[in-house]
């Protein structure tokens, strides 16, 4: 090579050296846009999830296990040949004179007349000492006295009596017939009245009954009623001058004496005192503080003259105590003597136990004859013949009336909700601040469920649902692809075989092209225009006889105007995708069918078309993906941000789920944006399932042309 003449050589390194530097300079830049977009995309999920699963704390204006509990304590009450009563002696005496009798109430009662009653095991297992307090026996359960501490420190008396129960209820409890609570109870009794009485120490202090004087007054559960009257026996023995009253009147009364009217300063209950009754102890000023003061089975008896009866299921005691009228309705191996039943009183804690034991109380289970019992003794006369002239309550399915019971009755109100994040990092901090919400509850809660996505749109966030909204979407866009797809891929076809290279042509190509990047909110105004206004007769069913002209529901704002508005916004992806899918077609295919004398249209139908069927389809994927999650074109032309009536035609007024989300997350509650994060996810499942139905189309085509 002569000096000073550049080698070639060299020339073509730097020119290689060059684009492998530009190939991996772009192939950084794609790279990280792929993992921009994949973090994207993740992070995006990751927030959709977080705000659709999460804890969620309640507040039910009616609770829904009282309504359930209500309904079942009124059937055993009202069941023929029922003897209800307060007074448990009544009842052992009732049952120990018929030996076809059966009744229910404490096991000290049972002791006292264990010479004339029989006590039945419940699904193999007998009432005991072992069985209670293992929990073993099904029908265990927790005796408890209820007082304040600022009644506590206000009357002397009353703590030193609360001292002394505590301190003598383990000797005194076993021989009244029940069960001590065992040594951590005492422990964290002890450490309770020390609190509550503002004493410093580990233990209770020794009390001297003559020391204080005024009056007690004590109602409550006629099963507590025998220990807490022995022990007030023996309060008043140690030198106690005041007087002390004891009533048994049922742990309901007893505790809505103490946390309604004030009236008593300790209340018994052979339950745990109920959301309800704290929120009404509130109400007046009170705190209760609970003493568990033993454990009591609640005993089935029969007469010893009995000699069927032994042990029976908690199935056969629902029957026995509701619908049953012989015992050989139980069971075909028993006589078909009429049942004699001996239950406590409606006020009773043993027969709200029982039943709560017993019977199933999910409001969701119970028969929609029920359901309508609990709607119409719940709300006004009016609003129930309101409900019956819209659709007879007895022609509405369960699931129905449920809602309407929901919506009107319990009035679930949602107070607090939280991500999934926060709900599995802080869940005993939130517990904390619910425990301080009166009559909250805290739950898990996936919003999205079958609830969820089978219910209409409602005001009420705890029974909203996204079911309008999902035929909403399926109905525009089937009549989106029903215009869209036949128009565009004929528009395909003439451009790319039969339109000539004029100029009229290439502005109609070019507008085309163009078109596909207009924004969507100009094809809502076109569509306004054209199918809302202008064709509104059609767009709206009055010209085929849909509708009465002048209702004031009667225009162009219906699923048809919507469909074909996005059926618009959708044709130049659907054209452009189509021509290149037919420009792929080789030309030695069209000339091979000319050759054997086909025409234009015979080739065009028998060979380009089919070749060119999976590349159209892919199109109709991404036209599809598009018009699924639109929303200012569908706002544009009148769909609905709130409707309950689903469509049935393509007359009806709509909404969509992109319009159900927006609405739902422009709202301010934080229970919305919840509904929102499931609605979107609803959504992304259709759309995913809309395209699998293309693509498995496409490939079908596919394999059928090879």
């Amino acid at each position: 090579m002569s000096a000073g003449r550049p080698d070639p050589n060299e020339d073509f390194q730097s020119n290689l050296a060059g684009r492998h530097r530009s190939a991996s300079i772009w192939q950084i830049l794609f790279l990280a846009s792929t993992i921009a977009g994949i973090v994207a995309l993740g992070l995006l999920l990751i927030n959709i999830i977080n705000g659709a699963f999460g804890l969620v704390a309640f507040q039910n204006e009616a609770d829904p296990e009282s309504l359930v509990l209500a309904v079942k304590e009124d059937e055993m009450l009202n069941a023929p040949n029922t003897v209800a009563s307060e007074d448990d002696t009544v009842l052992a005496e009732g049952v120990a004179g018929d030996p076809n009798a059966i009744g229910l109430f404490g096991y000290a009662y049972y002791l006292d007349n264990q010479d004339r009653l029989k006590a039945l095991s419940v699904d193999g297992v007998a009432p005991g000492a072992e069985t209670a307090e293992n929990g073993a026996y099904p029908l265990s359960r927790p005796l408890f006295i209820y007082t304040t501490a600022d009644i506590m420190r206000e009357k002397p008396q009353v703590a030193a009596f609360v001292n002394y129960y505590l301190s003598s209820v383990g000797a005194v409890i076993g021989e009244v017939g029940y069960f001590p609570a065992g040594p951590e109870t005492a422990v964290k009794n002890a450490t309770a009245w020390l609190e509550a009485s503002g004493v410093e120490g580990a233990t209770l202090p020794t009390i001297d009954p003559a020391s204080v004087d005024g009056n007690i007054d004590i109602a409550g559960s006629s099963t507590v009623y025998p220990v807490t009257q022995r022990i007030a026996d023996d309060f008043k023995a140690a030198g106690f001058p005041g007087r002390i009253t004891v009533d048994s009147v049922g742990s309901s009364a007893g505790l809505r004496a103490f946390c309604v009217d004030g009236s008593v300063d300790i209340a018994n209950a052979s339950r745990p005192i109920n959301r309800a009754e704290i929120e009404a102890c509130h109400r007046i000023g009170r705190e209760p503080i609970g003493f568990l003061i033993g454990i009591d089975t609640l005993s089935l008896v029969t007469s010893r003259d009995n000699t069927f009866l032994s042990d029976v299921s908690l199935e056969q005691l629902r029957h026995i105590f509701t619908t049953a009228g012989a015992w050989s309705e139980v069971d075909a191996a028993y006589p078909g003597a009429v049942i004699a039943r001996f239950i406590p009183g409606a006020d009773s804690g043993t027969l709200d136990f029982f039943t709560e034991e017993v019977f199933d109380l999910e409001l969701a289970h119970l028969p929609k004859e029920t359901l309508i019992a609990i709607l119409k003794n719940n709300v006004s006369a009016g609003l129930v013949r309101r409900f019956e002239s819209e659709q007879p309550l007895a022609e509405r399915s369960q699931a129905e009336v449920l809602g309407l019971v929901l919506e009107r009755v319990v009035k679930p109100t949602i107070v607090g909700t939280w991500s999934l994040i926060a709900s599995l990092t802080e869940r005993s901090a939130i517990e904390l601040e619910v425990a301080r919400i009166p009559n909250a509850t805290l739950e898990f809660r996936s919003w999205l469920s079958s609830d969820f996505i089978s219910r209409p749109q409602s005001s009420i966030v705890e029974l909203a649902g996204v079911r309008t909204a999902i035929f909403g979407s399926l109905w525009t866009i089937l009549i989106t692809i029903l215009f869209a797809f036949p128009v565009g891929v004929a528009a395909a076809i003439y451009l790319e075989e039969y339109a000539g290279d004029t100029w009229l042509n290439r502005i109609i190509q070019t507008n085309i092209n163009n078109l596909a990047g207009v924004p969507s909110i100009i094809y809502g105004m076109l569509g306004l225009a054209i199918f809302v206004r202008a064709l509104e007769s059609i767009t709206s069913g009055s010209a085929f006889g849909v509708g009465t002209a002048g209702e004031t529901t009667l225009n162009g704002r219906t699923i048809l105007s919507a469909g074909l508005t996005l059926g618009l916004l959708v044709l130049p992806v659907i054209i452009i995708a189509a021509q290149e899918a037919i420009r792929a077609v080789p030309r030695s295919l069209r000339q091979a069918s000319f050759g054997l004398g086909a025409t234009k249209w015979q080739t065009v139908w028998s060979h380009v078309l089919p070749n060119a069927l999976p590349g159209i389809l892919t199109g109709a994927i991404l036209a599809v993906s598009r018009a699924i999650g639109e929303t200012a074109p569908l706002v544009v032309v009148g769909a609905s941000t709130f409707i309950t009536a689903d469509p049935d035609g393509p007359f009806s007024k709509f909404t969509t789920l992109p319009i159900q989300i927006y609405q739902w997350a422009a709202r301010p509650q934080d229970e919305f944006r919840n509904l929102a994060a499931a609605a979107i996810v609803v959504l992304v499942v259709l759309l995913l399932a809309l395209n699998a139905t293309a693509i498995v189309l496409r490939n079908r085509f596919s394999r059928r042309l090879t």
